[in-house]
């Protein structure tokens, strides 16, 4: 049993080792010092997540993210970037959370050092679910149910999205809960049509291995967002209609169901991406 651990720690790469020396060192600044810290330790607290979680990965499957290309997963970080401005500019009308602090910064600041702390989103998103799928409950599941990708579904859902879209920017405080089902739900037609890589042909085959993995990746870096949000500054709070009790840190307990599809929405919008550059095929996200 030794000589199995022994072995296992052996193939942890280098920067497996960074990413934890990295989260040591900045959760320590993060939650340690006093002042204005976050706007700075933010970004290698979760570079250091990434980098670990992407150890984890190559360790228990010999591949990863960053060892498959380090080209690709610095692109990770640039998407990750315009898909939280786009979470933003949705929150401008839902107004679910703001952030104590801004006010020490110029709007220009705050959307230089916001952009650089979210850009490690969907690395860690992406990684996390890559970890996910390595473990064996997950790699033995069986098919499930079969959602086919005919035309009528296809638009249905795409219309779905949209008009979870007007609702939500229509009456907020009701239908706040479909920013983080309406651009995965108008993304993944789009992406089917131009033949770019989808959950759908997943889902046709009745294989939820990859959505499983997704969410549960959503959740898992859900938690230590809300986790390492807590004792920071400047930090999020939240403003959420109806279900604003049991909180798990500063998000309410149902809060926390956002993360699922909010991985989904990650997913389709990384690959809506790439389509556009021409980078169409096989996902460079293994989930499969």
């Amino acid at each position: 049993m030794q000589i199995a651990e022994s072995n296992k720690l052996s193939r942890f790469p280098l920067h497996g080792w960074t990413g934890v020396l990295l989260i040591a060192l900045f959760w320590w600044v993060n939650w340690g010092l006093d002042g204005m810290r976050t706007h700075w330790a933010f970004f290698p607290l979760w570079l250091g997540y990434c980098l670990t979680v992407d150890g984890l990965v190559a360790s228990r499957k010999g591949t990863s993210l960053l060892i498959r290309s380090k080209t690709r997963y610095i692109g990770l970080f640039l998407v990750s970037v315009v898909g939280w401005w786009i979470f933003e500019l949705l929150n401008w009308r839902t107004q679910n959370w703001s952030y104590l602090g801004i006010e020490a910064f110029t709007r220009l600041e705050f959307a230089l050092l916001a952009s650089l702390s979210f850009s490690t989103v969907v690395p860690a998103v992406f990684g996390t679910a890559e970890l996910v799928r390595t473990f064996k409950w997950v790699q033995e599941l069986k098919p499930g149910w079969v959602i086919a990708s005919s035309k009528r579904n296809v638009w249905f859902f795409f219309l779905l999205g949209w008009s979870m879209l007007a609702l939500m920017l229509a009456w907020p405080r009701y239908f706040f809960p479909f920013m983080w089902l309406s651009v995965f739900f108008i993304l993944e037609p789009i992406n089917l049509w131009l033949g770019n890589p989808t959950l759908a042909a997943s889902a046709a085959k009745g294989d939820w291995r990859p959505m499983i993995s997704l969410w549960f990746g959503g959740l898992i870096c859900g938690f230590f967002w809300e986790l390492w949000n807590f004792y920071s500054f400047p930090k999020w709070v939240y403003f959420v209609p109806f279900v604003d009790f049991a909180h798990i840190f500063e998000m309410p307990l149902l809060g926390y169901g956002g993360y699922l599809p909010f991985a989904m929405e990650l997913f389709a919008l990384y690959n809506f991406v790439l389509g556009l550059f021409g980078k169409q095929g096989r996902s460079y996200v293994n989930l499969g």
